[in-house]
């Protein structure tokens, strides 16, 4: 009898050891097929960081989303980081994949026309017969201000497919001659626009002759001295063929005449006061500094419809526009739109001598004065012109701005200048799928895990499940028995 139950128990034992190994078996199994299916369909991490560096951005999506060609990224002994992140690219646009190459063997040819080798790291991006290599380098850039290594990975590698994808570069010519700042206080400015796809040229009327055929937008920044003649006709002519022009100005300290440039303005129906303009509101100014001025961009303008936030404009030193009557514009078969102005504690000041930051008994009020605004002009036969026109170009460079102690930045850097500059290009250049508002850059640590530590995981992984069912197994048999 005894026997016969002791067989009993082991039989029963034996089912449920059985049965729990199976169990195990499955969710191993399980867990694998998991692990397999989320690395087959691609499916994208979590990004709990405040800004998403490790998510494909909206402006990302905004640019790729319309693209039609087919397009691959080749990526050579790179991290896992910046594999996966290619990888992202795939659900974002069915046209592109991402492909990892384990060796040069069949891309032989890129050793000469890259200068590569076996252990070298790279990513070609191809599409047709057009390709744009990246390097390791090229994925990082260092902050000569902040000190710290900043991780540009999407941007290269959105740039370099819209490189390959996009047959035309839209023209920016700068006007050079006559101007406050020189052309490398624009050189982050240029290089922004130069990775929206855009070609920036500076351009010299008096010794072209012309403005190049194929410029898309005249850039006009603070000047100097007037403009000639000349320069005048030549920018008349442009308007009337439909030119688009953006216009960077500045109170005028030093009293300047310009009445060549006014005649272009004249075609709008506007003008840039000779001084200074104050924000009284300390909620609308940056470190407490009123002729540091913020205004927010026209929610319902071009440059910033599409765009669920406020675009914020730090203006520093800036003028005011003068816009004529509505009577006055429809003569001129202008519109206007407004797109940023000041609160309705403003003030003026026309005597720039007085450097007190204060409101002086000789400063005048300027009850929301705009300081950016957006003007059509039409053409009888030919598209109209349009112009986009802001009351400063301070905000525009690559100036080093102290806003507060050890700190600094680029005026250009500052809220969201960069965005409306930009946005306000390809808005002129018609290129709306890139008015967006770009990914801010934020340093980024990696991490690598070592052997021993990948051990520790994989322990933690498995080692742990199955003591933890072992255990179970012993205590459940010691409670049979004591049965």
């Amino acid at each position: 009898m005894k026997n016969k139950f002791l067989t009993i128990i082991k039989k029963k034992w034996l089912r449920s050891a059985v049965l729990t190994i199976v169990l195990f078996a499955i969710i191993i199994a399980a867990y694998i097929g998991i692990i397999y299916g989320i690395k087959k369909v691609n499916v994208e991490d979590l990004d709990f960081t405040k800004n998403k560096i490790y998510s494909i951005s909206q402006t990302t999506k905004d640019k790729l989303r319309n693209m039609e060609k087919d397009v691959t990224i080749y990526i050579y002994n790179m991290s896992e980081y910046v594999n996966d992140f290619a990888n992202k690219y795939t659900a974002v646009n069915s046209h592109v994949k991402a492909e990892k190459v384990e060796n040069l063997t069949s891309k032989s040819d890129w050793k000469n026309e890259y200068a590569v080798d076996d252990s070298s790291s790279f990513i070609v991006v191809q599409a047709g017969e057009k390709e744009k290599v990246l390097y390791e380098s090229d994925l990082y850039t260092y902050d000569y201000t902040t000190y710290e290594t900043i991780d540009v990975t999407e941007e290269a590698l959105t740039n370099a497919i819209l490189d390959v994808t996009i047959n035309e570069k839209s023209k920016i010519c700068f006007l050079k001659g006559h101007n406050v700042y020189s052309e490398d206080y624009f050189q982050y400015l240029t290089d922004c626009l130069t990775d929206e796809l855009n070609e920036v040229e500076y351009v010299d009327l008096l010794t072209n002759g012309k403005i190049p055929e194929d410029c898309k937008v005249l850039v006009i920044t603070a000047l100097s001295e007037d403009i000639t003649e000349k320069e005048k006709d030549l920018i008349l002519k442009y308007i009337d063929n439909g030119g688009e022009i953006l216009i960077l100005a500045d109170p005028n300290a030093n009293n300047i005449k310009t009445p060549n440039f006014q005649k272009v303005l004249d075609e709008y129906g506007v003008s840039i006061a000779d001084g200074m303009v104050f924000e009284g509101d300390s909620s609308k100014t940056m470190a407490g500094a009123p002729n540091f001025v913020i205004s927010t961009i026209n929610q319902s303008s071009e440059i910033a419809r599409d765009i669920n936030m406020d675009l914020n404009l730090c203006l520093i030193n800036s003028s005011k526009l003068n816009i004529a009557d509505t009577e006055e514009l429809e003569k001129k078969d202008v519109t206007s739109e407004i797109l940023a102005s000041l609160s309705d504690k403003a003030y003026y000041r026309s005597d720039l001598k007085i450097d007190s930051l204060s409101k002086t008994g000789t400063d005048e009020d300027a009850k929301e004065a705009t300081v950016a605004a957006k003007f059509t002009k039409e053409n009888e036969e030919k598209n109209p012109s349009q112009m986009i026109i802001f009351a400063n170009t301070t905000f525009a460079t690559n100036l080093t701005v102290q806003y507060s102690a050890g700190y600094y930045s680029y005026a250009l850097d500052m809220y969201n200048n960069q965005d409306i500059l930009l946005n306000s290009i390809s808005y002129l250049t018609e290129r709306e799928e890139f008015i967006t508002i770009r990914k801010n850059d934020e340093t980024v640590n990696t991490y690598n895990v070592t052997g021993s530590q990948m051990a520790i995981v994989l322990g933690i992984i498995f080692a742990i499940p199955v003591f933890i069912i072992i255990v179970g197994i012993v205590v459940w048999i010691l409670r049979r028995r004591k049965k």
